[in-house]
């Protein structure tokens, strides 16, 4: 085969990197676009009720925005590795690249940038997505990326997780994914009841809710880490192994879930032991006391209370009307 402008004809076109994840970032605007209207509302706000409301919204708001962004990023495990490999089929050139397996609830990316970027006359930077949703088909994508031309690194990489693979890695990742993503979701629910809950007064429910969802992260993650339980298939490049752990997503949702434990089983024992201090914090010490104000201010009118006070005089009937 013949170079043509540098690519060979056999790829319809080069790929371009994928940079952002679209959803995470509307995620992460729309929670954004919350914390900023709460925040308008702080000044009008008196005394230190101010700054336990501010840690009350931004509290609440990170717990939901971590909730339902780590459901769309791709870094539940990731792993790298630096290898001398082939770079398209069909050709005998080698190139020396990172490449990079990032595992995530809906699927998986695989990276691949050049070291240094610039090899065989073309950019090397590619990171491709194949999904594995109940909406998207896995091998539909792969045999997308066979058409494509994508590079053997990638499809390498890719192949493994297709259901006609041996490894068997498709079912145990799409399985512990969807029942991961499905907890997540309850606990989104539970941390809006629980938003719902504290603002009424019956703050002990809120922490018990608050406590439910913490549980539903960390089964999220149980969820996710029975893949562990599993043999993986060696994904080796040459003497070099790409080896994977559990990445970013999966420890940010431990530590909030952490975190919800930790608020939840404070709001129970101030609730039991030192209610006054509870209250004072939800600021509900200084609603209750403005309600009395305002219902032991009553005005009397002075001219009913002076009829009232006299004594009613007895009629006088006359002889004559006998």
């Amino acid at each position: 085969m013949t170079l043509f402008d540098g690519v060979y004809p056999f790829y319809l076109q080069q790929r371009k990197h994928f940079v952002f994840d679209v959803s995470t970032i509307i995620v992460i605007i729309v929670f954004l676009t919350f914390a900023s209207s709460f925040l308008l509302i702080i000044p009008g706000i008196r005394g230190r009720a101010r700054l336990y409301w501010m840690l009350r919204v931004l509290l609440s708001l990170v717990v939901g925005v971590v909730i339902v962004a780590v459901q769309f990023t791709g870094d539940w495990e990731s792993g790298w590795v630096t290898a001398n490999t082939s770079y398209k089929s069909f050709s005998s050139a080698m190139v020396k690249a990172d490449i990079g397996l990032h595992v995530g609830l809906a699927g998986v990316n695989v990276t691949l940038v050049g070291n240094p970027v610039n090899q065989v006359n073309e950019t090397i930077n590619y990171n491709e997505h194949f999904a594995w949703s109940f909406d998207a088909d896995y091998d539909h994508s792969y045999n997308e990326g066979l058409e494509k031309g994508l590079p053997s690194p990638i499809l390498y990489v890719a192949e493994k997780f297709t259901t006609e693979s041996p490894c068997n890695m498709h079912r145990q990742y799409r399985i512990s994914g969807h029942y991961a993503s499905a907890t997540l979701w309850v606990a989104f629910c539970t941390w809006l009841i629980s938003n719902m809950l504290f603002s009424m007064p019956v703050l002990v429910y809120g922490g018990y809710m608050v406590l439910i969802t913490g549980a539903f992260m960390i089964f999220s993650l149980l969820s996710f880490s029975t893949v562990r339980n599993s043999l993986i298939c060696p994904i080796q490049f040459g003497t070099a192994s790409l080896l994977i752990d559990y990445g970013g997503s999966f420890w940010l949702t431990l530590v909030i879930g952490l975190l919800c434990f930790v608020a939840g089983i404070t709001i129970v024992a101030l609730h039991y032991f030192n209610s006054d201090l509870l209250k004072t914090f939800f600021d509900l010490h200084e609603v209750r006391a403005e309600d009395c104000q305002e219902m032991t201010e009553v005005y009397i009118n002075p001219q009913f209370m002076s009829n009232a006070r006299s004594p009613p005089q007895p009629s006088r009937i006359s002889p004559g009307g006998m």
